[in-house]
This record gives structure tokens, C-alpha cells and sequence, in this order.
């Protein structure tokens, strides 16, 4: 039984009426402009679905994390602190997109999007059924096509819309086969119904729970941005509007991580077999690849892509030492939120580089803390943070990943590795941020002008600066709730 008065149900619902209600309102205004009109009407809703979800928190509303509860849309904490991470997301995205669609046609439609694609990713975070999860995946990927592909004359934007959806098709291919050997394997698409019901199969049919598992993996890391399922990311990031490739690189991705979560994690302790190893190496590839690929690229939007990268491999670290480590599931929360904001306050940068330079190529930003200067600290702040300097709030979380990992090596002799393949991919990181800095603050371009800055980017850049440091000072509030949002996994002997 589904209350309709919980948390996803309501936060849907906000998000469903103003997302469906929008198209409508441009109709009957008979106009294609006003964009700050729907861009605000947005952004309210948006703010309504934070500030509720945050009500339910305060009043103790939402359960404990437990995949093993039989809802089929779970009011947990888990949920709860996936959609706060991907309702900052969509609030970032709305609000620079203020200054980057001003004078572009469909605004309404645009802003619809954003909406219902946001839909999506909180009910993949809420979801506790197969099906439900499915629906939900397919709901936050379709409207990302579209807006991938927005600016229609733009031939980068074309392609990549047009690999984006190649690619995101296939990877729904994969997630329902996965559903449909889940499903024959143990009769339900509870997920809790199905990792009980993989724990008591016959050993025969193990090989099948495994298939099953590893498409699940591969589904999911299409969105996670896993290698070798990354192909797709880097062009679509670059050909996308730049407020849309903030969504993407710091809020649908999360969603990947939720359903892994939900489904490979818990579903591996079932199982009583040790993923982990294959886990982490993946993460020390999808993290290495990032980071060396990152330092090669001459466009800022690619440097950022293949960050987003390197970051899942950071993040892939605590679903690997899971079973070994009480504070990894923690861990990954926390980067998660963390990377939300990093990423999408660095990308939300661009979308004001574009508004006032029409450029994104490295070598534009000489001179940049002069021309931009409050761009040019939110970048900064951003990227230092993303490297994990201290006292940012990227340095907390990687702490508590890598040191879940240090953890996980009183029972498997890779932990440490792990933990030091982490530790050297970050000071790889400083590289190619370090060069972005360097642009901006020591080759200063001669007789360039102070620019205007957008006040919607400006207003994005303040707050993200004021959280990154806010939790890099007093980083407790979030760790603590990290560690209650995070599911109960059986650690292995």
C-alpha cells in the first residue's frame, strides 16, 4: 500500500502538476517568451519539493533505510537523501538557465522537462519494485533526450543528442532483461522479495542470478558514467546546453548510484558471493581513464566530462568495500551530495561562460578572475574541492571513502591498494585543475574588459562556494546524515 500522503508521493506530485501545467500556460498565453516567467514558476517548484522533503526529515517522518520493507515506493531515508542531492540539481539548472535561454524559443517546454525529468530521478531513488524502478529510469532519461538535443540548429548538440539516446536505449535494453532473469528466477520484482528469493535458489541457477547482477551493473553504469559503458558521455556533455550538461553530469547520474544501491549492493550480500573485487577494479579503471583522458582535453565541458568520470570511480569505492566496511555506504552518500553541488556549480560556471563569452575552450579563460571574478572563485572553489583540498568538503568525503577502503584490508589484501589508486588519481586530478586555475588567475589576456556577469549564475556560484566551505569547515551535519540514510549491509567475516 502506497500512502499518498509520503514524501515521493507528494514531492511527485508538485513536480507533476507544474511540469504538466507549464506546456499548457504557454498555450493559453499564445507566446513563446516571458522565459524568467516559467523559469520561476519552475524554480518554485522546485524549492517546494526541497523545502518538503526537508519538513519530513525535521518532523521524522521518513523510515530507515530497508530494501527489505516490501513497499513498493520505499519513504526512506535513503530516498530522502538522493532527492535532496538531485532536487539541488535541478534547482542549479533552473536558475542558470534564467540567463542562458533568455531570447530562445520554448521555453515552457524546456522548463517541462527539467521537471518531469526530475520526476524520474527521485522515484529511482524512492523505488523499492523493479518495475516501479524501470518506469521511473525511463521517465528521467526520456525528457534528457530531448533537452540534450534542445538547441536543434546546433549540429554538436544533434549528435549528441543522437548517441545519448543510442546509447541510453541500450542501456534500457540491458536493465529489463536484467528484470525479466530477476524475475523468472524468483517469481516478484519486489526488490526485497527478489534478493530473498536469489538467497534460497538452487545452486544451478546461480549462474543466472549473476548474469542477472552483471547486466544490472551494466544498465546502471551507463548512467554512472563506468568504464567501459562511457563512451557516450564526453560528447554528449559538450553538445548539450550547458545547463542541461549540469543535470546530467551531477543529478541523473546519482540516480545510477541509488539503483545500484538498492539492487547490486544488497543484492551481492544475498547472494553470498564476493562481487567486490570485480567492483573495485572497475572503479580503479573508471577512475584512472577519468583522470588521465581529463588532462588532454582542450574544452573545458570535455575536462569536466571525464572528471565526472574519474568522480564515479571514487564513488564505485564504496559500493566495492561495502560488505567490509561500516563506513563505506556512508561514504558514497556523502560524495555523492558532494559531487552534486561540485559538479554542478562548475557546470553551471560554463552555462555563464557561454552567456557572456560564448566560449568554453581553456584558452578563453585567461584572464578570467579579472573578467569574471565571482565565476572565477565558484570555478576555483569547485575544482579544488572536486580534487579534494582541504578544508572543502570533497577532502571529507574522499577521506571516508578511502579510508573505508584502508578499513576493508584486515579482510582483503586489495583494500589498500584501492584506497592508494584513490589517493594518487586525486593529486592526478590537481593537473588539469591546477591548469584551469592557472588560466584564469595568472595569464591574464591584455586589454580584455570586465564582463557582466549573470546574476542567476552568480547567485548559484555564492551558494555553492557557501556549502563547499561550509562543510569543509563543520562537515558533521552531513556525515551524520550520510550514515543514517545509508542501508544496513551484512559485514562479510
Amino acid at each position: 500500500m502506497v500512502d499518498v500522503f509520503s514524501t515521493p508521493i507528494v514531492v511527485m506530485m508538485i513536480l507533476g502538476a507544474v511540469g504538466m501545467a507549464l506546456p499548457v500556460i504557454n498555450v493559453l498565453r499564445r507566446e513563446q517568451g516571458s522565459n524568467t516567467f516559467y523559469a520561476a514558476i519552475a524554480f518554485g517548484a522546485l524549492a517546494a519539493a526541497i523545502a518538503f522533503v526537508l519538513h519530513q526529515l525535521a518532523m521524522g517522518y521518513v523510515s530507515a533505510t530497508d530494501v527489505l520493507s516490501g513497499d513498493v515506493i520505499a519513504d526512506d531515508m535513503l530516498g530522502s537523501f538522493f532527492a535532496i542531492a538531485m532536487l539541488i540539481v535541478a534547482v542549479f539548472t533552473t536558475i542558470s538557465s534564467f540567463s542562458y535561454m533568455r531570447g530562445k524559443k520554448y521555453p515552457a517546454v524546456y522548463y517541462s522537462l527539467i521537471l518531469l525529468s526530475t520526476i524520474g530521478m527521485v522515484m529511482v531513488a524512492y523505488s523499492n519494485d523493479l518495475v516501479v524502478l524501470f518506469v521511473a529510469w525511463e521517465l528521467m532519461s526520456i525528457p534528457t533526450y530531448v533537452l540534450v538535443g534542445f538547441n536543434k540548429r546546433d549540429p554538436a548538440s544533434n549528435e549528441a543528442a543522437i548517441k545519448y539516446f543510442m546509447f541510453g536505449a541500450l542501456a534500457s535494453a540491458v536493465i529489463i532483461y536484467a528484470i525479466s532473469i530477476a524475475y523468472g528466477l524468483t517469481g516478484t520484482t519486489d526488490i526485497g522479495g527478489v534478493i530473498a528469493g536469489l538467497g534460497a535458489i538452487d545452486a544451478s541457477l546461480v549462474p543466472l542470478a549473476l548474469l542477472s547482477g552483471g547486466l544490472f551493473i551494466a544498465g546502471f553504469g551507463f548512467k554512472m558514467g563506468l568504464v567501459p559503458f562511457h563512451m557516450w558521455l564526453p560528447d554528449t556533455y559538450e553538445g548539450s546546453p550547458p545547463p542541461v550538461a549540469a543535470l546530467l553530469a551531477a543529478g541523473t547520474k546519482k540516480a545510477g548510484f541509488a539503483a545500484a544501491i538498492r539492487i547490486v549492493v544488497i543484492g551481492m550480500a544475498a547472494l553470498s558471493i564476493d562481487w567486490s573485487l570485480a567492483l573495485a577494479i572497475i572503479a580503479v579503471m573508471t577512475m584512472t581513464v577519468g583522470n588521465v583522458a581529463a588532462i588532454m582535453q582542450k574544452s573545458i565541458s570535455r575536462m569536466l566530462a571525464y572528471s565526472s568520470i574519474g568522480h564515479a570511480g571514487y564513488i564505485l569505492i564504496g559500493l566495492a568495500v561495502a560488505p567490509y566496511s561500516a563506513s563505506a555506504l556512508p561514504g558514497t552518500l556523502l560524495h555523492v551530495l558532494n559531487h552534486a553541488v561540485m559538479k554542478g556549480a562548475a557546470f553551471v560556471a560554463i552555462a555563464g561562460l557561454v552567456v557572456a563569452l560564448a566560449a568554453t575552450h581553456i584558452e578563453k579563460l585567461r584572464g578570467l578572475g579579472r573578467r569574471m571574478p565571482i565565476t572565477a572563485i565558484g570555478i576555483t572553489v569547485s575544482l579544488l574541492a572536486l580534487a579534494g583540498v582541504p578544508p572543502l568538503n570533497g577532502f571529507w568525503s574522499k577521506l571516508v571513502l578511502f579510508g573505508a577502503a584502508i578499513d576493508a584490508g584486515q579482510e582483503v589484501f586489495w583494500g589498500p591498494w584501492l584506497a592508494i589508486a584513490g589517493v594518487l588519481n586525486s593529486a592526478l586530478s590537481l593537473a588539469y585543475y591546477g591548469w584551469i586555475i592557472r588560466k584564469m588567475y595568472f595569464e591574464d589576456e591584455a586589454k580584455a574588459p570586465r564582463v557582466h556577469e549573470p546574476r542567476a549564475v552568480v547567485a548559484v556560484m555564492l551558494f555553492s562556494i557557501a556549502f563547499i566551505v561550509g562543510l569543509g569547515v563543520y562537515p558533521e551535519p552531513a556525515i551524520e546524515f550520510a550514515r543514517s540514510a545509508a542501508p544496513l549491509v551484512g559485514i562479510m567475516p
